[in-house]
C-alpha cells in the first residue's frame, strides 16, 4: 500500500516544504503538492487550481482515497478536520498532529478568534515561524511517516 502526503502549499512555510519533500520520499511515499495559480510552488508532482475560496482544501479532499495511508499537511483546521473525516493523518507545518481528540477545540478556538477580530476589528496575524516550530515539525512528520509507512505495525 504506497503511503501518500499531500501538502496544501498555498501558505506552506518554504522551509516545510524542503523538510517534506526530503524526508517523505524516505519512507516511500508519493508527495503531492495543491496550490492556486496565486502560488508558485515547485515540486515533482504538483496540482494547481482556480483561485476560487476552498478550491485547494476540495482538491486535496477528492484526493484521499485510502484510509490509514495518507497525511495531509496544512495549517487550516478545516481541511484538517475533513482529512481526519475521511480516515487520513493530519499535521500542521508547527508539529501539531491534528487528531480526533484535538479537532473539534482547535475548530471551536479558531470560530472563537474570527467572532473576537470581527468585533474588535483587529487581528494580530500569524506568529513568526520560529526554529523550535521546524524541529517541532521534523519529528513529528518522521513519527508519522514511520507510523504509516507500509509494514509499519498499526
Amino acid at each position: 500500500m504506497l503511503l501518500e502526503v499531500f501538502v496544501d502549499a498555498d501558505a506552506m512555510p518554504r522551509d516545510a516544504l524542503q523538510t517534506i519533500l526530503k524526508m517523505a520520499p524516505e519512507h516511500g511515499a508519493r508527495v503531492v503538492t495543491v496550490s492556486s495559480i496565486a502560488h508558485d510552488v515547485r515540486s515533482q508532482e504538483h496540482i494547481t487550481v482556480d483561485s476560487s475560496p476552498q478550491a485547494t482544501d476540495m482538491k486535496i479532499i477528492s484526493l484521499i482515497q485510502r484510509r490509514g495511508s495518507t497525511l495531509v499537511i496544512t495549517q487550516d483546521y478545516g481541511l484538517a478536520a475533513l482529512a481526519l473525516g475521511k480516515g487520513a493523518a493530519a499535521l500542521s507545518p508547527t508539529g501539531l498532529e491534528f487528531t480526533d481528540q484535538n479537532i473539534d477545540r482547535l475548530l471551536l478556538e479558531r470560530e472563537l478568534s474570527a467572532k473576537q477580530r470581527r468585533a474588535t476589528g483587529r487581528s494580530k496575524g500569524p506568529k513568526a515561524r520560529t526554529e523550535a516550530d521546524g524541529e517541532r515539525f521534523r519529528d513529528a512528520l518522521q513519527r508519522i511517516l514511520e507510523r504509516l509507512s507500509p509494514g509499519a505495525s498499526r
